[in-house]
Protein backbone atom coordinates (compact mmCIF):
# COMPACT_ATOMS: atom_id res chain seq x y z
CA UNK A 1 0.00 0.00 0.00
CA UNK A 2 1.11 3.44 -0.83
CA UNK A 3 0.52 6.76 0.98
CA UNK A 4 -0.32 9.23 -1.48
CA UNK A 5 -1.04 13.07 -1.35
CA UNK A 6 -4.88 12.75 -1.33
CA UNK A 7 -4.42 10.05 2.26
CA UNK A 8 -1.76 12.98 3.75
CA UNK A 9 -4.98 15.81 2.94
CA UNK A 10 -7.09 13.40 4.43
CA UNK A 11 -4.98 13.20 7.73
CA UNK A 12 -4.74 17.19 7.32
CA UNK A 13 -8.53 17.15 6.89
CA UNK A 14 -8.85 14.87 10.05
CA UNK A 15 -6.82 17.01 12.27
CA UNK A 16 -8.78 19.97 11.59
CA UNK A 17 -11.67 18.64 12.26
CA UNK A 18 -10.59 16.67 15.37
CA UNK A 19 -9.58 19.54 16.90
CA UNK A 20 -12.62 21.86 16.02
CA UNK A 21 -14.61 18.21 18.13
CA UNK A 22 -12.20 19.15 20.84
CA UNK A 23 -12.85 22.61 21.09
CA UNK A 24 -16.68 22.09 21.24
CA UNK A 25 -17.41 18.91 22.55
CA UNK A 26 -16.61 18.89 25.98
CA UNK A 27 -16.76 15.18 25.89
CA UNK A 28 -13.80 14.43 23.14
CA UNK A 29 -10.30 15.52 24.55
CA UNK A 30 -6.82 15.35 23.06
CA UNK A 31 -4.11 16.82 25.44
CA UNK A 32 -1.64 17.70 22.41
CA UNK A 33 -1.29 18.46 18.96
CA UNK A 34 0.95 15.15 18.45
CA UNK A 35 -2.00 13.10 19.73
CA UNK A 36 -4.24 15.24 17.62
CA UNK A 37 -2.21 13.95 14.62
CA UNK A 38 -2.05 10.41 15.68
CA UNK A 39 -5.12 10.22 16.22
CA UNK A 40 -5.99 11.33 13.15
CA UNK A 41 -3.59 8.32 11.48
CA UNK A 42 -5.29 5.90 13.57
CA UNK A 43 -8.79 7.14 12.18
CA UNK A 44 -7.92 7.50 8.53
CA UNK A 45 -6.48 3.72 8.76
CA UNK A 46 -9.37 2.51 10.77
CA UNK A 47 -11.75 4.53 8.05
CA UNK A 48 -10.19 3.10 4.82
CA UNK A 49 -10.52 -0.54 6.28
CA UNK A 50 -14.15 0.07 7.08
CA UNK A 51 -14.81 1.31 3.51
CA UNK A 52 -12.75 -1.13 2.19
CA UNK A 53 -15.03 -4.10 4.10
CA UNK A 54 -18.18 -2.22 3.00
CA UNK A 55 -17.04 -2.23 -0.56
CA UNK A 56 -16.64 -5.69 -0.32
CA UNK A 57 -19.95 -6.52 1.50
CA UNK A 58 -22.02 -4.62 -1.30
CA UNK A 59 -19.56 -6.21 -4.17
CA UNK A 60 -20.98 -9.47 -2.16
CA UNK A 61 -24.66 -8.49 -1.71
CA UNK A 62 -25.30 -7.77 -5.37
CA UNK A 63 -23.15 -10.60 -6.78
CA UNK A 64 -24.88 -13.25 -4.27
CA UNK A 65 -26.85 -16.05 -5.96
CA UNK A 66 -29.42 -16.61 -3.76
CA UNK A 67 -31.46 -15.17 -1.41
CA UNK A 68 -29.72 -16.23 1.55
CA UNK A 69 -26.70 -14.79 0.54
CA UNK A 70 -27.78 -11.33 0.50
CA UNK A 71 -29.37 -11.39 4.00
CA UNK A 72 -25.98 -12.53 5.49
CA UNK A 73 -24.27 -9.38 3.46
CA UNK A 74 -26.75 -7.20 4.47
CA UNK A 75 -27.14 -7.82 7.95
CA UNK A 76 -22.90 -8.52 8.04
CA UNK A 77 -23.05 -4.53 6.48
CA UNK A 78 -25.51 -3.19 9.10
CA UNK A 79 -23.34 -4.69 12.09
CA UNK A 80 -20.33 -3.14 10.77
CA UNK A 81 -20.90 0.05 10.64
CA UNK A 82 -21.86 0.46 14.68
CA UNK A 83 -19.06 -1.91 15.45
CA UNK A 84 -16.56 0.33 13.23
CA UNK A 85 -17.55 3.30 16.06
CA UNK A 86 -16.91 0.45 19.14
CA UNK A 87 -13.24 -0.53 17.54
CA UNK A 88 -12.45 2.60 16.62
CA UNK A 89 -12.89 3.35 20.85
CA UNK A 90 -11.22 0.91 21.52
CA UNK A 91 -8.47 1.50 19.59
CA UNK A 92 -8.10 5.23 20.84
CA UNK A 93 -8.16 3.42 24.23
CA UNK A 94 -5.47 0.94 23.64
CA UNK A 95 -3.26 3.43 21.90
CA UNK A 96 -3.64 6.95 23.79
CA UNK A 97 -5.22 6.21 26.95
CA UNK A 98 -6.34 8.81 28.86
CA UNK A 99 -4.65 11.84 26.73
CA UNK A 100 -7.28 11.29 23.76
CA UNK A 101 -10.89 10.78 24.77
CA UNK A 102 -13.25 10.71 21.93
CA UNK A 103 -15.80 10.46 24.06
CA UNK A 104 -18.90 7.88 23.27
CA UNK A 105 -20.49 5.89 21.35
CA UNK A 106 -22.88 9.30 19.50
CA UNK A 107 -20.00 11.62 19.58
CA UNK A 108 -17.64 9.11 17.42
CA UNK A 109 -20.86 8.33 15.21
CA UNK A 110 -21.00 12.43 14.86
CA UNK A 111 -17.16 12.70 14.23
CA UNK A 112 -16.96 9.67 11.85
CA UNK A 113 -20.04 11.57 10.00
CA UNK A 114 -18.01 14.85 10.09
CA UNK A 115 -14.82 13.36 8.93
CA UNK A 116 -16.26 11.26 6.18
CA UNK A 117 -17.97 14.67 4.72
CA UNK A 118 -15.34 17.01 5.22
CA UNK A 119 -12.65 14.35 3.11
CA UNK A 120 -15.82 14.30 0.63
CA UNK A 121 -16.01 18.19 0.20
CA UNK A 122 -12.19 18.70 0.16
CA UNK A 123 -11.39 15.96 -2.49
CA UNK A 124 -14.30 17.24 -4.38
CA UNK A 125 -12.44 21.08 -4.24
CA UNK A 126 -9.37 19.50 -4.92
CA UNK A 127 -11.01 17.25 -8.51
CA UNK A 128 -11.99 20.98 -9.53
CA UNK A 129 -8.69 22.76 -9.38
CA UNK A 130 -6.67 21.78 -12.64
CA UNK A 131 -3.09 19.69 -11.84
CA UNK A 132 0.03 21.73 -12.17
CA UNK A 133 2.36 20.19 -14.75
Amino acid sequence: MRITALDLVDVFVYVVVLNLFVEFFPGVISESFATSLLTAIMLKIVLEGVLLLKKRLLASRAGASTAARRVISTVTLVLLLPASKFVLLWLEDLFFGDAVNLGGFWSVTLLVVALTGARAGVRALLERIPHAR
